[in-house]
């Protein structure tokens, strides 16, 4: 097994414990919480360096990578909109959710067409991802209405429309394939 894929492995088995730790009733349970997504969102950038730079690509990584970033961060959220129960919460991790399986859906159809290089990774993708990553840690460590719990909602704001923007992207690039036969 490739080191890269056991950091993606690891970060699916993450979640299960992210999840009890983030229902256990103590004061450090969000501390603890938010320790373990960080460390999860940390392997997520790790393994994929790694797999370029030891040159340890390999289709089931290619797999379980995205599968695993898209499992942490739906969960992540759902938890996130359940202890905030806001719509202001609510709204952005609607959209992040939604965006996720319209793109996961949109690089599958296109892998059929044998052009999923056109529907690949951006910058803005990228940039998304960090925000993403930094509100939902924020979120799951501050108390709601606390000045960070605040900041992270506005990371949060940022990453959903980052979230909209790179999808436009992808819709745009896909579009000739799309409308192809209307």
């Amino acid at each position: 097994m490739k080191i890269p894929n056991l950091l993606t492995l690891l970060r699916i088995v993450l979640i299960p414990v992210f999840v009890l730790v983030f229902y256990l009733p103590y004061s450090w349970a969000p501390y603890w919480a938010g320790f373990i997504f960080a460390l999860a969102a940390v392997t997520d950038w790790f393994d994929g360096y790694l797999a370029r730079k030891l040159n340890q690509l390999s289709p089931f990584g290619a797999f379980l990578d995205p599968v695993a970033d898209k499992l942490m961060v739906a969960i992540a959220l759902v938890l996130v909109v359940e202890a905030y129960g806001s719509p202001i919460v609510t709204v952005p991790a609607m959209i992040i959710i939604g965006r996720e399986i319209v793109i996961s859906a949109l690089r599958e159809w296109m892998a059929e067409l044998g052009k999923r290089g056109s529907v690949a990774v951006s910058y803005v993708g990228k940039v998304k991802t960090s925000l993403q990553m930094g509100a939902i840690f924020f979120l799951v460590l501050a108390e709601p209405g606390t000045t960070l719990a605040w900041a992270a909602m506005v990371m949060l704001y940022l990453a959903a429309a980052l979230t909209l923007w790179s999808m436009i992207e992808y819709l745009k690039a896909a579009w000739p394939d799309l409308t192809n036969d209307l």
